[in-house]
């Protein structure tokens, strides 16, 4: 009986001794990962806010098979909410606490383990280096329980180097997304149609095809700002007229325009002219996507002309029409370009 005693009396010093072990260990914890996304901030946001998105960048979804995904009536913004249940992975839920656009969210999870509820906090920051990169962190800290600790305590690895690959692997993945979002594109050829045209304020240059973005994004706020300063109103979206276009020479003379209601005369120097428009007939053709995809676009809009048997209008220049551009969307695959051919 006295062996029996001393063993228990023994085990019973391993009990205190572990438990006191464990209370020491400290139980705060943070994970950490960013990475450098090509992608503007508004749309990294606006991804990570939707919840619905995160099934197709969700790190875990690579580990469970078996993810069933449940999710609130408000789904992105502060309040929103989603669940999970996976006997794999366990089940959980995901709150938004705060989302300031376009720069950070926080949010709260809860893991539902034998051992109870672990709950934490989760944090995103979205900075900002150019139009077209944005440092994006994931981040979460929280404090272990006591069981949590001694579960750890037993394990060969801790709780951040465990979970610190599957937040690398999240923002790889979110990168890959984004990518293929900004991808997206769809041309239609919407056919004959009657432009009704009009006064607009334009400025003229001549460059090289490659050029003509870059010198696209020079001129228009010029000749905006030469609008607001002369109090003339905007009656449309910007546009771009080709006058003329070599692409054996790699050439292009063209008008950055923006309509306005009556004619307007400048002064003999000035570098924003203004002129009208025709009442005409084209063809139209309309591109939803990153301009990337223009050549394609005007391609298929010259292909329906020829296959219908239409005839151009040589005296009249083409021209495209911005109806939903960069500077009102982030995301190159929301972008609306309409392009008009004018015909006989």
């Amino acid at each position: 009986m006295k062996i029996i005693k001393y063993l228990f009396f023994l085990l019973l010093l391993v009990i205190i001794g572990g438990a006191v072990y464990v209370a020491t260990i400290d139980g705060e914890f943070q994970i950490e990962e960013s990475r450098v996304i090509e992608a503007p901030d508004e749309l990294l946001f606006d991804t990570v806010n939707e919840y619905k998105t995160w099934e197709k960048w969700g790190p875990w979804m690579d580990e469970s098979d078996d993810l069933i995904m449940e999710y609130a009536e408000k789904t992105s913004g502060e309040g929103a909410s989603y669940s999970w249940k996976s006997e794999i992975q366990g089940d959980g839920m995901m709150k938004t606490e705060k989302a300031v656009p376009f720069s950070s969210i926080d949010q709260n999870i809860v893991f539902i383990t034998p051992m109870g509820e672990s709950k934490s906090d989760v944090y995103w920051k979205f900075e900002k280096i150019d139009a077209k990169k944005t440092k994006v962190t994931w981040g979460m800290k929280g404090e272990q329980s006591f069981m949590e600790k001694a579960f750890w305590a037993t394990q060969d690895s801790s709780l951040t180097q465990v979970l610190r690959p599957m937040y690398k692997r999240g923002l790889e993945k979110l990168d890959s997304y984004a990518s293929e979002a900004m991808k997206k594109y769809s041309i239609h050829v919407d056919g004959v149609t009657e432009h009704d045209g009009g006064y607009y304020m334009y400025s003229a240059t001549a460059s090289s095809i490659a050029a003509i973005q870059e010198k696209m994004t020079q001129m228009l706020p010029a000749v905006d700002a030469y609008m607001k300063q002369n109090n003339l109103p905007q009656t449309g979206m910007p546009f771009t007229i080709y006058n003329t276009f070599n692409e054996e020479q790699g050439t292009s003379i063209f008008s950055t325009a923006i309509p306005t209601k009556d004619k307007v005369v400048t002064p003999k120097d000035s570098d924003v002219l203004c002129d009208l428009l025709p009442k005409q007939k084209v063809v139209k053709t309309t591109l939803k996507g990153d301009y990337k995809n223009l050549k394609e676009a005007w391609e298929a809009g010259y292909t329906y002309i020829t296959q219908n048997g239409l005839e151009l209008n040589e005296n009249s220049p083409a021209f495209e029409v911005y109806r939903v551009e960069q500077t009102s969307q982030s995301n190159p695959a929301e972008w609306v370009t309409e392009i008009y051919i004018p015909i006989l």
